[in-house]
């Protein structure tokens, strides 16, 4: 399902795009009085805007079925290079963003779960609050303005420094380092928030299970009783929405990319959004769509690893 899917994606991506005001004829030539509108119809006809928007469609879908993407209307270049250029920077920022996630927020929700109402639980529902209620783009500039301006110790913008080519390799690591602790922990905060909510909820609806009941009078220690019993049937939910937060995560590099300046696949969809560069756009969007199908993918393979009985077949 996964191909009609994506066709159904690129269909209504399409048609969104074509909604928005203005076209990229308007955008490049808006700013020169001088253009006649000889030339706009001539350049109309080049990026082939002068066609309806389901003959355009289905050129673009002719192109993409052999992965050319075409070439993007503010520069030329193809847009598969542009792509190929920023995606590196985009899905290491998200994979880093979604290890922190995963190693704080499903502890978190698993010691919420079990020490249901203690201070340490209330806290936790604190954190999620604000994590729900926090735009991004406002925490971005709080810490830019604390970590950046105020104490110095972190960079707000690239993902190395200019004299980087005097440093050595350990030292361009560091700075790498260095750069992208701002960008992932603040992609990782709300991720955080959401999952360790849903990890609590999922362990306490585990915990009152008849079978840890059974296995706490067998007389295992609680340890045992928390991470093989519970945290391995608890996961099921868990899995479900790590896959569907890879959306969330590549959807949220438009925002912090533009913001910390970080030559990605957020920043290039932004700008070419501006210009109205559909070629680039819709490069972008399949890229997004097929790295969130894959993610799905992986969630439900996963589910095999977790619970025994879909491996068996069982119910």
């Amino acid at each position: 399902m996964m191909v009609p899917l994506l066709l159904g994606i690129t269909l209504l991506s399409f048609l969104v795009i074509h909604l928005a005001p203005g076209d990229p004829v308007e955008i490049e030539t808006e700013m020169s009085m001088k253009t006649s509108a000889q030339a706009r119809d001539n350049l109309r006809k080049l990026y082939g805007l002068d066609k309806p928007v389901h003959v355009q469609y289905i050129d673009w879908l002719k192109r993409f079925i052999t992965l050319d993407f075409g070439q993007s209307f503010t520069d030329g270049k193809p847009v598969i290079q542009k792509i190929k250029e920023r995606i590196p920077v985009t899905i290491t920022i998200n994979l880093l963003s979604l290890v922190i996630i995963v190693l704080i927020a499903i502890p978190l929700g698993v010691i919420s779960a079990v020490k249901q109402y203690s201070c340490f639980d209330r806290l936790t529902t604190v954190f999620v609050f604000v994590g729900f209620s926090t735009p991004t783009f406002w925490l971005a500039l709080l810490l830019m303005l604390f970590f950046g301006v105020h104490l110095g110790i972190l960079p707000i913008s690239g993902i190395q420094s200019i004299d980087i080519s005097g440093m050595s390799s350990s030292q361009r690591v560091f700075d790498w380092i260095h750069h992208l602790i701002l960008p992932v922990c603040l992609s990782a905060f709300g991720g955080i928030a959401g999952l360790s909510r849903y990890s609590r909820s999922s362990m306490l609806e585990v915990l009152k299970q008849d079978y840890i009941r059974t296995a706490r009078s067998k007389g295992l220690r609680e340890p045992s009783v928390i991470l093989v019993h519970g945290l391995s049937n608890g996961l099921m939910p868990v899995v479900t929405i790590l896959g569907l937060s890879v959306p969330g995560l590549i959807g949220g590099s438009v925002i912090f990319e533009t913001i910390f300046a970080i030559p990605g696949m957020g920043q290039l969809f932004y700008s070419s959004a501006m210009a109205r560069d559909y070629p680039t756009i819709m490069g972008i969007l399949v890229i997004g769509a097929t790295l969130t199908l894959i993610g799905n993918l992986i969630a439900d393979l996963s589910y095999a690893l977790v619970d025994p009985r879909i491996r068996t077949g069982g119910t």
